[in-house]
């Protein structure tokens, strides 16, 4: 291993390394800190951060001292959070507190000092551990492809390098480090799998971890080539709109669970049997991810955001369409061109009459109320809003958004862009025509 090595590994990952500028997570330990060597004398731009957890008395104070010294000697800046008992440390799950507690930090960081790349230190040894944790799990190719080494603005470049080729380069340079004496201890996974099952293993062949690394690769080249194929199916069944998705629930239906389970777990459906529910599901039935909603509409399976601007969330919503009718004029006509395409579910023109002697104003929109109920024209006798969307097959997302049309009375005269109520339609006889209507 050698500075240039890992220059080369970062121009892999980053376009132009040298331009861009990143938060390096250091602990203090051998790994990290021959990261902050390289990194310092490639002269990349860069600050530090670091954790003191508190967990070891003084040595994590020292653990700080070395990286803060570091820092210091070389002039780089550096961020450091000490935990407090305001940080409401487990008793139990000590590391995914720390797990979050620190990615929190770095995010915090970043953000602040507006930093392009967060850096971590993990190197070849952890991505063996990492596959044999994930194999246990039954975790899939994305699993045991183990640890990305570009992912969301994480770079991992010591991913190629043993920990074996990163003492030896810390030796050779002189880059003083902290070993943590806990991961000494089997107390852990990982550490159980480092001490007594990857030694066995290398005990096996001499090359082990040199061949791991080979099947490291083909295993991401392999997952690459399933990912792009899973979009390219997912891009044939789909239909894009503006604020939402719609996948065709008969042609995901004929794929295999793998397939529909990679497309659907990207929106956060990724328990097999939720994923088996939405597939034998009646029209209507609504299913929630921590992120996104999914309809099942009519053979449409409808994916939503659950922060989009259009959510269950605007039944109080009202627009004043018109104050008054101009009666010294013998037609006025609104256009809701703007209104209608915010409903890209809804493609209809619609053009519509009404008698103004006959409307009470000013007029409004608003969304549909229970109770709500009108004369639609073409149909006789009446009918309950909510009957005329089960029969016209309306779905629950696009009832969300559509407009009804209603008087000062709150008589609703239309829902747009279906039917208008027809007792109040303009005819050759009325003296005053009111238009509204939606032209593409």
């Amino acid at each position: 291993m050698k500075t240039p090595d890992l220059k080369n590994q970062l121009q892999n990952l980053v376009p132009n390394p040298e331009t861009s500028t990143y938060l390096l997570a250091v602990s203090g330990g051998a790994d990290s800190m021959v990261l902050a060597h390289i990194f310092n004398d490639l002269g990349f731009q860069f600050q530090v951060a670091h954790i003191n957890y508190k967990l070891r008395g003084e040595d994590s104070d020292l653990d700080q001292k070395v990286v803060q010294d570091f820092c210091k000697k070389k002039n780089i800046k550096f961020n450091v959070y000490e935990v407090s008992q305001k940080d409401n440390k487990p008793v139990n799950s000590i590391q995914l507190w720390a797990r979050e507690l620190r990615y929190d930090f770095f995010k915090e960081i970043r953000e602040k000092e507006n930093l392009d790349f967060l850096v971590t230190a993990h190197h070849l040894n952890d991505q063996l551990e990492t596959f044999i944790i994930n194999l246990s799990k039954a975790a899939g190719i994305n699993g045991l492809a183990g640890i990305p080494a570009n992912d969301n603005n994480i770079l991992r470049p010591l991913l190629p390098f043993s920990k074996e080729e990163i003492y030896a380069f810390a030796k050779e340079h002189h880059i003083e480090y902290r070993e943590d004496l806990s991961n000494q201890k089997n107390d852990y996974l990982r550490n159980k799998i480092r001490h007594e099952i990857v030694p066995k293993l290398r005990e096996t062949n001499s090359h082990f971890l040199e061949n791991f690394k080979k099947s490291s690769v083909y295993l991401n080249q392999t997952k690459d080539f399933v990912q792009q194929q899973i979009q390219e199916i997912e891009n044939r069944i789909s239909i894009f709109n503006k604020y939402h998705k719609v996948l065709s629930k008969e042609q995901l239906a004929r794929e295999s669970t793998f397939v529909k389970f990679e497309i659907l777990k990207k929106y956060g459906f990724n328990q097999e049997g939720e994923i088996a529910k939405i597939f034998t599901a009646e029209n209507g039935s609504v299913f929630f991810s921590k992120d996104y909603q999914l309809l099942v509409n009519y053979g449409e399976l409808v994916l939503q955001k659950l922060d989009e601007k259009f959510h269950l969330n605007s039944t109080e919503e009202e627009i004043v369409l018109l104050e008054k009718f101009d009666f010294s004029e013998n037609q006025k006509a609104i256009n809701l061109e703007n209104i209608m395409e915010s409903i890209e579910e809804i493609d209809i023109e619609f053009n519509w009459h009404f008698d103004a002697e006959k409307i009470r104003f000013p007029l409004q929109l608003r969304r549909q109320k229970t109770g709500d109920e009108f004369y639609p024209s073409g149909f006789s006798g009446k009918k309950k809003v909510s009957k005329f969307f089960r029969d016209e097959k309306i779905s629950n997302l696009a009832r969300q958004k559509i407009w009804i049309l209603t008087d000062s009375e709150n008589t609703v005269l239309g829902v747009i862009p279906y039917r208008q109520d027809r007792r109040y339609a303009g005819s050759e006889k009325s003296g005053y025509i009111l238009r509204i209507f939606n032209t593409k």
